[in-house]
């Protein structure tokens, strides 16, 4: 699942070179093998660039690989052999910074009472090779690490080296540089290098390579972590201090990651420490992941600690496998959206850090599903900024990626719930950028609709596919839009328990809440949980908006031609909508849909509009009118274009043709699984009450005749599975001709229609039955404008009772007033229709009631 793409291989990219071009002296390389154990990765700086120790027969080189020329360079050469545990070189490729281990034994018996330090750290300079500096000698290993700062300025003439001391002090030299001969580079006072002291009494700490940040464990009372960060100018300031509460005394031996690696160390000593990891986004998210002892050698135990989300969870997780593990083997790894637990040969965890409240939605691996193959069994594993991973061992570094071809494999295979939900938005969400991806998942949606679970297959695909595309836009938006349908989740996750604590409030300094980029971000995050946890509904439901739907279609059905302001403003959100999406792909759409006047679905799509808008400008106001209105029209129009993707996958799948819109063959078995799955984006539809593109009840109901049995096609739309549209009837009234079957079903499907659809579709079928409901409705019409034209009449009289008035001259004007306005316009509405047909209609309907003829 866990996908290694390898960037870096010692043994191709290193070795072979110097097997060629730097042959040892006096000896020949017969064989791969003695010169690959002699060379080991020491350091990878921000940019990539990977220093290499390697060893000859009586000397010690330190080599540098640089990945975007994939060139070796000889940095420099001790005339013995040492034993290098830290390097680091400045971003101009000028300084080098070395520690080495000397060995404490004496060289000579004239030298009896020479103290020799354990660790000697050097400053080099290296453009080109001239003076060495001794910045340390002392019995504590140092470890060094150049800043790199983003800065353009390719003429920096100052570099600043970090010193880590395993006794609990960090220092940092500034080093000024000059330009002599107009090539090679020296330092400047030497012998007066200005330091300052950046931390001690620390415990643990972690170099951040990409954004130039320390983090730090500070144990007085409590433990308290701390984040300080390095700007260009060589100023540091800490920003952040975070409260933990952690399983273990940290304060037994310091441990330090992201420093390089030290192949010298004891292997007990590495064993020692807490293993903890801080992971940071660009998004503004902050998780620090650590291991507990190990109580049990059936269980482990880790916690990981959403800084942004105010709360952690504790994973204690039952192995399959016996034995303890090593839980310094156990590392994380940064994928953005998700963090990666793993712990070689016994599980792998996907946590999702964005929305971590449910465990479903975070996928949990183990036994043959967790294994990675591209690592070895007994590596050590260390994890790198940038989702990179190294395996010392190897030599190797890879990029880290969640598999594609595995993510929809587990999807087609898994019977769990938990891991069909998880990788679904997994592949949704992490993948949404892959085409090829969504395809895929909507061919798997649509081949497993009836697969029953505890979640709708079809809501959760579009909701997460929509929370995926436009989080994009803007990375706030994932507060308040909604991501799924599950509220909670009761269902099991095999071998995990988890529980849920809340964490101290993290203080954020000032400077920090003013800073662009990252801490704006997570400020920003922190702020909005405060915020949300105190807003009821902070996401939104589009279910809500069905009462406005209901009572808006009716005012649209009604006779009044008068539109209410609310009416008028969703028809014309609906032509924004609807004007984006006949944008969209039209040499591709084969799937006959927004080709109709849909006006139950044209009002919901600007209702929606409406009330995602007015959501939006409530809670995320500070985004701006202008894009509110742009991402609201862009979400709805790509929920059309959405269910659009998911029927021409459908649609291409089983080669169906416009064939299909003909009413008199019977439907295939193809028709049939388009129409089931179109019932149930239907029923998902309806659920979240969302809108669906124009035609799309029509194209439904038209494969409904196709595919069911008559009783049955009545009984769905008896009971709202198919709703019947103009375009759908006036289609299925030219296309049948007037058989007794088709009659019959003619009938009980104008039986079916709202009265203001059954007067317009009537005058469209030349049958008795239609001419007699014209009649009909006619003459009720006429007599029901008598009866108020009488009681208008009678209301007169009543006021006017006090003035003089001749009664058979007032009566016979008023005759004389209601032929005439009869002779204007005598049948309103109705078209086609006189007096004598009525009358023949009339008397027609009478002989069929006395039993004088047959109807």
């Amino acid at each position: 699942m866990l996908n290694l793409r390898s960037t870096f291989d010692l043994q191709k990219d290193v070795i072979q070179i110097l097997e060629r071009d730097y042959p040892a002296k006096g000896t020949e390389y017969s064989a791969s093998s003695k010169v690959e154990g002699q060379v080991q990765i020491v350091h990878i700086e921000r940019d990539g660039h990977i220093l290499y120790e390697w060893k000859g027969t009586s000397e010690t080189s330190i080599g540098g690989y640089d990945p975007f020329t994939k060139q070796n360079k000889l940095l420099f050469t001790f005339d013995k052999e040492v034993c290098v545990i830290s390097c680091s070189v400045n971003k101009e490729r000028t300084l080098l910074a070395v520690s080495i281990l000397q060995d404490k034994k004496r060289s000579t018996i004239n030298e009896p009472l020479r103290a020799v330090s354990k660790c000697l750290t050097l400053l080099i300079e290296i453009h080109p090779i001239n003076n060495t500096k001794v910045l340390k000698a002392v019995d504590s290993r140092v470890r060094v690490q150049f800043l790199y700062p983003h800065s353009e300025n390719t003429a920096v003439l100052e570099s600043h080296l970090l010193l880590i001391s395993e006794d609990s002090y960090i220092e940092q030299f500034h080093i000024s540089l000059s330009t002599e001969e107009g090539y090679r580079v020296v330092i400047k006072n030497l012998d007066r290098l200005a330091k300052d002291r950046v931390a001690e009494d620390f415990t643990w700490a972690q170099w951040d390579t990409q954004a130039q940040r320390l983090f730090i464990l500070v144990v007085t009372k409590q433990s308290c972590l701390k984040c300080i960060q390095f700007y260009p100018e060589h100023n540091f300031e800490t920003l952040l201090e975070l409260p933990l509460v952690l399983p273990t005394n940290p304060t037994t031996t310091v441990r330090l990651v992201n420093f390089g690696y030290d192949h010298y160390q004891e292997e007990k000593k590495a064993d020692e420490g807490l293993n903890m990891h801080v992971l940071t986004s660009k998004t503004g998210s902050m998780c620090v992941c650590y291991s507990h002892p190990v109580r049990a050698t059936e269980e482990v135990s880790y916690t990981v600690a959403f800084v942004h989300r105010g709360y952690s969870k504790t994973f204690t997780v039952a192995l399959e496998g016996a034995g303890a593990p090593l839980l310094n083997q156990m590392f994380c790894i940064n994928l953005d959206f998700y963090v990666a637990v793993c712990l070689p040969g016994h599980y792998l965890h996907f946590i999702n850090t964005r929305h971590p409240d449910l465990a479903c939605h975070s996928l949990f691996l183990s036994g043959e599903d967790a294994s990675i193959h591209s690592l070895n069994p007994n590596s050590t594993v260390l994890s790198l900024s940038e989702a990179m991973v190294l395996d010392v061992q190897a030599g190797k570094v890879f990029k880290a990626s969640i598999s594609q071809s595995s993510l929809l494999e587990l999807l087609y295979k898994s019977r769990q719930d938990c891991h069909i939900l998880a990788a679904l938005h997994c592949a949704v969400i992490y993948l949404s950028s892959d085409a090829d991806v969504e395809l895929e998942i909507m061919r798997w949606m649509c081949e497993n609709v009836t697969r029953l679970g505890n979640f709708d297959h079809v809501q959760e695909f579009l909701l997460a596919s929509l929370y995926g595309k436009i989080r994009l836009q803007s990375l706030c938006l994932d507060k308040v839009l909604p991501y799924t349908t599950m509220v909670h989740w009761e269902g099991e996750i095999p071998s995990v328990t988890c529980t849920t604590e809340l964490l101290s409030q993290p203080v954020l300094r000032e400077k920090a809440r003013n800073l662009k980029g990252y801490w704006e971000e997570l400020h920003w995050n922190m702020e909005t949980m405060k915020y949300l946890d105190a807003v009821p509904n902070p996401r939104y439901k589009n279910n809500l908006i069905s009462g406005e739907w209901t009572k808006l279609l009716a005012e649209m059905n009604a006779e009044e031609k008068k539109m209410s302001t609310q009416l008028r403003h969703a028809l014309e959100n609906t032509k924004k909508v609807l004007s984006i999406v006949d944008t969209w792909c039209l040499d591709k759409r084969v799937v006959p849909l927004f080709q109709e006047e849909d006006n139950q679905q044209r009002v919901l799509i600007g209702l929606m509009v409406d009330k995602l808008r007015e959501h939006l400008y409530r809670h995320v106001g500070h985004l701006g009118k202008k894009k509110i209105d742009t991402l609201v029209v862009n979400y709805v129009a790509t929920l059309l274009e959405l269910v659009r993707q998911i029927l021409e996958t459908m649609w291409i799948k089983y080669s169906l043709s416009f064939q299909v819109l003909c009413f008199k063959q019977q439907g295939s078995s193809a028709e049939w699984a388009v129409f089931h799955v179109m019932s149930k984006i239907l029923e998902a539809a309806k659920g979240l009450c969302l809108p669906l593109p124009p035609g799309f009840h029509s194209l439904h109901t038209v494969l409904g005749v196709r595919c069911l049995p008559i009783h049955t096609f009545l009984l769905y739309i008896d009971h709202g599975v198919l709703h019947l549209t103009e375009t759908f009837v006036t289609r299925l009234l030219k296309d049948l001709d007037n058989s007794k079957a088709n009659e019959q079903l003619k009938f009980s499907i104008m039986n079916r229609l709202p009265e203001s659809l059954g007067q317009k579709i009537y005058q469209l079928w030349d049958h008795p039955i239609s001419s007699a409901c014209i009649a009909r409705n006619y003459v009720q019409n006429l007599l029901a404008k008598l009866q108020k034209k009488l009681s208008s009449y009678s209301t007169e009289r009543e006021r006017s009772f006090l003035q003089p008035e001749f009664l058979p001259l007032s009566y016979l004007a008023k005759t004389l007033s209601d032929v005439e306005n009869q002779a204007l316009n005598p049948f309103e509405e109705q078209e086609n229709v006189d007096a004598h047909f009525v009358e023949e209609i009339a008397l027609k309907q009478t002989f069929i009631l006395m039993g004088f003829e047959e109807k």
